[in-house]
């Protein structure tokens, strides 16, 4: 348990203590187990590896104020995390949500990052005219997820009332293509996922499991003590990010590492075009055949061009 910009995150730690830093940040619904194939693989290859259980999920705390999961707050928690073990450049490496911290991180912090990777989750410039609610419910309508996540409670019990259930109904792969995505069903571009959980109709937009039982399990276990509130908490911030981002610089020069996945239909590899204009000095890495859920959906893939871009920093 790591003390870390006034709150404790539970951070798991593997590799040598005088090796090169790297923090792995997780996304939603999720936990540092997200990287059980990554902190190994990073680990034998000499990387000093920090895996926190971000602020709201697992072992660390959740603040119960809204306005504390913002992305001010969360990058200090990953720069209070290399303050307490005495690091002062790492490479940062994020998946969804954790890939937005990821690219918050060298903006707000540059002097505390010497590399930073994006799974899934590309480096999105500021929008100076609409706010991120906004852009989405002009995108997709009202019914999408994340603008439903704004209204307090209704997400969160819902999926609080079968956490093994709602983990099934997260960790499958996409049924579409982001091409095919265009053209599906209206139901299916809405992206209303508290309906499609509510009603069982996972099946319109999803297929298979990508995970085990055994991480179905463990997901499930951490999430029926911790409830989801902290993690929807994130999406809750995503305006007053908007708000407090308005005078950060918006160009990343840093190396940079962008893995996308062919198939993730809310973050396609479209997402990412023109990110060069803004990160120059960027790899580009796409994982064909992948859903959302890209680390432990093709983790051999993911370690292989990880430590691939990592060994061009050293």
């Amino acid at each position: 348990m790591v003390p870390s910009n006034g709150i404790t995150l539970g951070v798991f730690c593997a590799g040598p203590e005088t090796g090169p830093a790297v923090v792995l940040c997780h996304g939603f619904p999720e936990l540092a187990y997200s990287w059980r194939f990554q902190i190994p693989a990073l680990a034998a290859a000499g990387y000093r590896v920090l895996a926190p259980d971000m602020r709201g999920f697992g072992h660390s705390d959740r603040p119960a104020s809204v306005s504390d999961y913002g992305l001010q707050d969360l990058c200090l928690d990953v720069t209070g995390v290399l303050d307490h073990f005495g690091i002062t450049q790492s490479v940062v490496v994020g998946h969804d949500w954790g890939g937005a911290v990821a690219w918050a991180l060298p903006l707000r912090h540059p002097d505390r990052v010497r590399g930073v990777a994006g799974i899934n989750t590309p480096f999105t410039p500021r929008n100076p005219r609409y706010r991120p609610m906004e852009s989405f419910a002009r995108k997709f309508g009202d019914e999408m997820y994340i603008v439903q996540f704004q209204t307090p409670g209704v997400a969160d019990e819902l999926f609080a009332r079968d956490c093994t259930a709602t983990m099934r109904f997260f960790m499958r792969r996409s049924r579409y293509s982001a091409e095919q995505f265009a053209h599906a069903p209206k139901a299916v571009r809405s992206l209303n996922l508290l309906r499609a959980l509510e009603q069982g109709n996972a099946d319109l937009w999803a297929s298979e499991s990508v995970v085990s039982d055994e991480a179905i399990a463990v997901f499930a276990r951490a999430f029926e003590r911790t409830g989801f509130t902290g993690g929807i908490n994130w999406y809750r911030n995503m305006d007053r990010n908007w708000e407090t981002s308005a005078d950060l610089p918006q160009h990343i020069s840093q190396p940079a590492l962008m893995i996308m996945a062919e198939n993730d239909v809310v973050l396609p590899p479209s997402a990412a075009d023109g990110m060069e204009t803004y990160v120059p000095n960027l790899t580009r890495h796409l994982v064909k055949n992948c859903g959302h859920w890209t680390q432990q959906e093709h983790p051999d893939e993911v370690n292989r061009v990880l430590l691939d871009w990592l060994a061009t920093l050293n």
